[in-house]
């Protein structure tokens, strides 16, 4: 149901707030989905390495990483911007350094934007699924993390659950071939459904702005 109010967001006594592009809204909450599965279970984990890293760092790297969050800038649900603390820049970086593979850091990196892929065209069947972007070669030691929704009815036109699929190697040339991939979390790919696709680019522990798209199975 959508209200005129003051901005909110968030959850209190079975009632949630949000907003979408066409305002203000409010709705029953929902229990959230707990499905424990493997890739949930990785992230509860590197949560919990994250909160016991921390603690061992030394007040020094601790306050270098509070000078690091004060730079970061981020947009919240309702619009607002906002910083992060240290410890947030720390699990920023270094959850990104887990996903691409990379060894994890205790002292703060210099803040880096790796930049966002020019274009992206998509080929997906019921037996492929590879997209074709520039600039290529990525720049040295750059990856590609490639994320794509579950499938879709073609006529949806938003997307919010986005997947990480898969992390090319650092400076990839183009095309990224995620069908292997994207099959085995996803399932098949069914002639007729959309997929969203959600490509950004990682340099040092740090990701770019992210270019999207989306491709209905040919």
């Amino acid at each position: 149901m959508k209200f005129l109010g003051e901005p909110r967001s968030g959850s209190y006594a079975g009632v949630t707030s949000s907003r979408n592009r066409f305002g203000q809204y409010v709705r029953n909450r929902s229990t959230p989905v707990n499905p424990a599965s493997t890739f949930q279970g990785t992230v509860r984990a590197r949560l919990g390495n994250n909160a016991q890293d921390w603690r061992s760092l030394t007040d020094v790297q601790r306050a270098g990483w509070e000078s690091l969050g004060a730079v970061i800038s981020r947009t919240d649900s309702l619009g607002q911007s906002y910083t992060l603390n240290g410890f947030e820049a720390y699990c920023l970086v270094n959850n990104n350094n887990a996903a691409a593979g990379n060894a994890l850091v205790s002292s703060p990196p210099a803040l880096s934007d790796p930049g966002t892929l020019l274009t992206a065209t998509v080929t997906l069947t019921a037996a492929a699924f590879s997209i074709a972007y520039t600039a290529t070669p990525l720049d040295t030691g750059v990856r590609l993390f490639a994320y794509a929704s579950p499938q879709r009815s073609a006529g949806r036109a938003f997307e919010n659950d986005y997947r990480l699929i898969q992390v090319s190697a650092a400076a990839a040339a183009s095309p990224a071939n995620i069908f292997t991939a994207y099959q085995a979390r996803m399932g098949t790919p069914v002639v007729g459904n959309k997929v969203f696709i959600s490509l950004v680019l990682y340099l040092a522990g740090f990701v770019g702005a992210p270019l999207q798209t989306a491709a209905v199975v040919a």
